[in-house]
């Protein structure tokens, strides 16, 4: 006669088993492979959960009630006398147990497994009699399913012949090997959890970048800037050549980045070159590259800016400082494409867009002769004026904080929040480094606060000295900037007609919250009336 339990059917279950990196396929495997074995009546599997479903039947004692309980996730079976029975079902009475209830609950709580041999002389396990005598089952094996050291849950087979102890020993084996099968399918899926999470939060990030950082470093929400950013938005896409002029420090170079990244070229490179930095005898071989004995110290080729530059951008800052004589041979490059290296008779030809910068004012270079007119006409198809930092003042919250940031992650100090009087000061300064200045005064402010509260007022020092007594108005007294916030404050919202929130709301023209707006609004003790004037 067959046993209820023999040793190779376990064994090729074992191995079927390994195979499985899915949880609810091991389970499903190691039940349905049990319950198939002659003699096997039920097979079902628990798992220790923390969370619980009270349950009036079983009244845990008040040692037990963090303890977590048994989750029935698994069950196979073959009823005999039970027609229309489904023994796969995972709800009802049997669908959880507190440990220390029941046959399972002691099995898991004692982390011993349990052999009743036959119910006959053991009555007191049976809770349900009428099956156990309607479907014949005569034994019940459990065992804990223990994985390093860590309780897992419980399995049981239900018999309809009596286990003997040498089956008895062969299920813990087998229960060994399944506590191992359970537990490397939950780090697969644990795993795959983790990969789409981190692949949901890639794409969320990137998304993220790309509304939030859509002009690279740029910061800022001030309608000075909003305004670059239109242009920028308009002439990325085209080939046009771009001038941009502005004050030193207004972040020049940003905008031509957020044009290069914006443009059909963004998959080749930026090429900057610094006008201002290269000496004359060398402009033409840094733009067009040179040959090896072009002059004395050129050992090998070079290729120039131009080259580099090819099917990409080129990036001229200060481009009023290139020598007149040179300014024709850039002209032919521009307008025809066609350059030499120093020393090389052949002509190369490039596809290259051109975006220039400069600090001065290019149409009195011209009038004064220092610059050419038909160079400035093919570089300013598109002029762009970055607005100096003492026009954004709305961006400088925004701005200092960033800065402030940076420079605590550089200093390795502690990050320390920019404070609203902070803000207030900083407005108060004329700022004729612009951005450029106002990083290295919050970086100096870093530094002097030791990781303290931020001491912008002696960071600031000298030059806040210099603006109180510099006079004209570039220096405002904290009374004139409050009535200048009032004023600029009812301006947007009589041009948004009242609108607080939402898209072309106040809130949003001003690039705050529409809720300090709000606030801002009762401070000042305004009120909107039917024509959204205010009062």
């Amino acid at each position: 006669m067959a046993t209820a339990l023999a040793v190779e059917p376990l064994l090729s279950l074992a191995v079927a088993v390994t195979s499985e990196q899915r949880i609810e396929s091991v389970l499903r495997k190691i039940v349905e492979g049990l319950a198939s074995q002659p003699g096997v009546a039920l097979s079902r599997i628990w798992l220790l959960s923390s969370i619980h479903v009270p349950d009036s039947r079983q009244q845990p004692a008040d040692s037990q009630k963090d303890a977590g309980c048994l989750r029935l996730v698994a069950s196979a079976g073959t009823p005999m006398n039970s027609p229309g029975e489904d023994w796969s079902f995972l709800h009802g009475h049997f669908a959880q147990f507190r440990l220390n209830i029941g046959k399972v609950g002691q099995v898991a709580a004692d982390r011993r497994p349990i052999l009743i041999k036959d119910f006959g002389p053991q009555v007191n396990w049976i809770v349900r009699p009428e099956w156990v005598q309607r479907e014949g089952i005569r034994s019940f094996a459990g065992y804990p399913l223990i994985f390093l050291d860590n309780l897992l849950g419980v399995i049981s087979v239900f018999s309809r012949r009596p286990l003997e102890e040498h089956e008895f020993t062969w299920l813990g084996l087998f229960a060994n090997h399944a506590a191992c099968a359970v537990a490397n399918a939950r780090a697969f899926e644990e795993v795959e959890r983790l990969q789409r999470q981190l692949k949901c939060e890639n794409e969320y990030l990137l998304e993220r970048v790309e509304q939030g950082f859509e002009f690279g470093e740029i910061l800022g929400k001030s309608r000075a800037l909003a305004e670059v950013l239109r242009q920028v938005r308009i002439v990325a896409p085209t080939n046009s050549s771009v001038l941009i002029g502005g004050e030193s420090g207004t972040g020049k170079e940003l905008v031509a980045r957020a044009i290069h990244a914006l443009s059909p070229r963004h998959e080749r490179a930026l090429i900057t070159v610094n006008c201002a930095s290269i000496p004359r005898e060398l402009f033409e071989s840094e733009f067009f590259g040179h040959i090896r004995g072009a002059f004395t110290g050129a050992l090998r080729d070079r290729a120039g800016r131009f080259q580099l530059a090819d099917k990409g951008t080129l990036f001229l800052d200060e481009v009023g400082e290139i020598p007149l004589e040179l300014q024709g041979k850039l002209l032919r490059v521009l307008q025809e494409g066609i350059f030499e290296r120093v020393g090389e008779d052949r002509a190369r030809r490039v596809d290259v867009r051109v975006i220039a910068a400069t600090n001065r004012n290019l149409e009195d270079e011209v009038e004064a002769g220092r610059f050419r007119r038909d160079l400035y006409f093919r570089l300013c198809v598109f002029p762009i004026d970055t607005p100096p930092l003492r026009d954004r003042l709305e961006d400088m919250s925004v701005l200092a904080e960033h800065f402030a940031q940076v420079a605590s992650i550089r200093l390795n100090t502690r990050h320390t929040q920019v404070s609203d009087a902070d803000i207030e000061l900083l407005c108060s300064y004329a700022w004729p480094g612009n951005i450029r200045e106002l990083q290295n005064v919050i970086e100096r402010a870093v530094i002097i606060s030791q990781g303290g509260p931020l001491r912008v007022d002696w960071a600031l020092g000298r030059r806040r000295m210099k603006s109180r007594h510099a006079g004209g108005s570039s220096v405002l007294s904290k009374e004139e900037l409050k009535r200048r916030e009032r004023e600029n404050l009812i301006k947007a919202i009589e041009q948004c007609k009242g609108k607080i929130y939402g898209p072309d709301g106040a809130a949003e023209m001003l690039g705050m919250k529409p809720t300090t707006l709000t606030s801002r609004i009762k401070k000042m003790n305004l009120r909107i009336s039917h024509g959204a004037q205010l009062l």
